[in-house]
């Protein structure tokens, strides 16, 4: 590892993660003007941030930049009913097939399903399936949507660290994703009936995550149910909820989904682009 990879770690890793994510939740909604035209000026020269494609480009706080609405028409939706597409603006992180339920977040980095989803039912209906990592960065649209038509059945919350999902921890960090706040929605395609589950994991600064069919806010201080029951229909490209910040969503997919054009590791995808065509 490189002398500024080491340097990233420790300053992004080797800190009160906890409490920083609660102060920058806090921080991130001020509306004081000058605070506002600050913070959001540092974070655009700190991040590469894309808001040609967003709806508005005046915010009350910098926690309305990053959690901003695109303008109509900036994400084409895929509308081909074979292809599941990209719930959300990302990099592709890891793309493969649970094998004796086991995955990979990095290269030689493996973890067990099992850790991550805590469910042996729903473990066993994704082995042998395929699945992709996509991360968003600090800069990205932070909104995620639904892949497909859907039916939401359950949001599992799980509770956990804050460590950075940037690949220089993924390298370093066994058993990360596992490690970190994630909430798991599992979802059935409408058309086929095929298990397709989400999980989006928090990261350092964000620990935050609201979803539009739910009443609730999961962060750091929740303390409400961990399994929440759904019965919520999501059509294809509908937005589904945001997160606060950077993050990664791992997408679980059916066996015998193959890749669209263009979607490889190190990749970037946008949301609606074609991410699998279905089996």
């Amino acid at each position: 590892m490189t002398l500024r990879e080491e340097l990233n770690f420790l300053v992004t890793n080797r800190i009160p993660r906890r409490a920083l994510t609660l102060f920058m939740g806090w921080f991130s909604k001020i509306e004081q003007p000058l605070v506002r035209a600050a913070s959001i000026a540092i974070w655009r020269l700190f991040c590469d941030v894309e808001l040609a494609d967003a709806g508005r480009t005046r915010f009350r706080s910098l926690h309305d930049a990053f959690t901003r609405e695109l303008r109509e028409g900036a994400r084409p939706i895929d509308t081909d009913p074979g292809v599941l597409c990209s719930p959300c603006d990302g990099i592709v992180g890891a793309i493969g097939t649970v094998e004796q339920g086991a995955l990979y977040q990095a290269k030689g980095f493996p973890y067990r399903l099992q850790d991550l989803l805590l469910d042996p039912k729903l473990v066993a209906q994704h082995e042998g399936g395929q699945y992709v990592t996509l991360r968003l960065t600090a800069g990205m649209y932070h909104r995620f949507h639904a892949p497909q038509d859907c039916q939401v059945h359950k949001v599992t919350y799980v509770s956990g660290d804050t460590w950075n999902v940037n690949p220089i921890a993924l390298k370093r960090v066994e058993q990360l994703y596992c490690r970190n706040e994630r909430v798991v929605i599992e979802t059935t395609l409408t058309a086929s009936g095929a298990v397709v589950t989400l999980v989006p994991v928090a990261a350092v600064l964000v620990a935050s995550l609201r979803l539009h069919f739910l009443n609730v806010l999961l962060h750091l201080r929740y303390r409400g149910a961990n399994v929440i029951p759904c019965d919520v229909t999501q059509k294809k490209g509908q937005e589904m909820g945001w997160f606060e910040h950077g993050s990664t969503i791992i997408v679980f997919l059916p066996a015998g989904c193959t890749p669209c054009e263009g979607v490889s590791t190190g990749a970037r995808v946008r949301m609606g682009q074609g991410l699998v065509r279905l089996p």
